[in-house]
């Protein structure tokens, strides 16, 4: 994780990381045990200030990296559930069991009714189904779900 940390004036000037020199501005980074000038821990592909992006870096292949670039490098890429196309690494994703679906394509597979935050959905034969579609299809088979 990034720490940023106020420069006490009674201390002895810390050496950056980054750039060797002495750190004498008011903040100063602390990330993998060493210390930073705010503008010298930058992601090694995109060049953006780690510590403006949020509290995590991620280091491969001794590169230091955002979150971003970290995936689209080493991520695991993978296909939706639903559509087939691929999935980049960034990019967010919803699952069920081992199933992952683009945002955009879960929805249910029947009715194409989206899910939002709380929705109930149901894992069926590989299928994504809404709750209605799911209990009809219990009917369908003769087998109606109990409610107590």
């Amino acid at each position: 994780g990034i720490q940023m940390l106020s420069v006490q004036p009674d201390t002895k000037p810390k050496g950056c990381a980054g750039c060797n020199r002495k750190i004498k501005d008011r903040y100063l980074l602390k990330a993998l045990d060493k210390y930073w000038h705010e503008d010298c821990l930058k992601c090694a592909c995109c060049d953006c200030r780690l510590g403006e992006v949020g509290s995590t870096l991620y280091t491969k292949a001794n590169l230091i990296l955002c979150r971003r670039d970290y995936l689209r490098l080493f991520g695991v890429t993978g296909n939706c559930a639903a559509c087939s196309k691929l999935i980049p690494a960034f990019e967010m994703v919803m699952r069920a069991k081992d199933n992952v679906y683009h945002l955009d394509c879960f929805a249910c597979q029947l009715c194409n009714q989206r899910f939002c935050v709380g929705d109930k959905f149901f894992l069926k034969n590989n299928m994504i189904l809404c709750q209605t579609d799911y209990e009809e299809g219990l009917l369908k088979e003769g087998y109606a779900p109990q409610v107590r």
